[in-house]
């Protein structure tokens, strides 16, 4: 059965109605993550970030790809999802919370996944210090 134009306009501004799902699409919107990443910089409880991506997923705004035991997000390629990020992503382009979300992101990136997960942060932090 296919969802409806209007059942899927109330999905999306739904999912995209909390904090945290917006910043998590804004994130995004820089390329896949993994839940680790998002994590880190939303300050959450995984499991608080799984529950948002699965309704983000729901809305059918975002997608999932596992790679070995590391699963990794993205914003769908849906035409219908891409209007309703791109309209809601403009409206807040220049947030300062956003802002600093991306450059978190530029940081986590620089780290190997199997030490920002496995470490957590900081100590994936210093252990790259470290080594440079």
């Amino acid at each position: 059965m296919k969802i409806s134009n209007l059942d899927a306009a109330i999905a999306a501004t739904r999912a995209l109605g909390h904090p945290a799902r917006m910043r998590t699409a804004a994130m995004l919107r820089t390329g896949e993550l993994c839940l680790c990443q998002i994590t880190e910089v939303l300050g959450l409880a995984p499991s608080t970030v799984s529950l948002h991506i699965k309704e983000l997923k729901r809305a059918g705004l975002v997608s999932e790809r596992k790679e070995g035991r590391w699963v990794f997000f993205s914003l769908a390629d849906d035409e219908h999802a891409q209007r309703w990020l791109e309209t809601a992503l403009a409206a807040v382009d220049g947030d300062p919370q956003l802002s600093n979300d991306l450059d978190l992101i530029t940081e986590l990136r620089r780290l190997p996944l199997v030490d920002l997960c496995g470490l957590g942060y900081e100590a994936a932090k210093a252990k790259h210090q470290n080594n440079d």
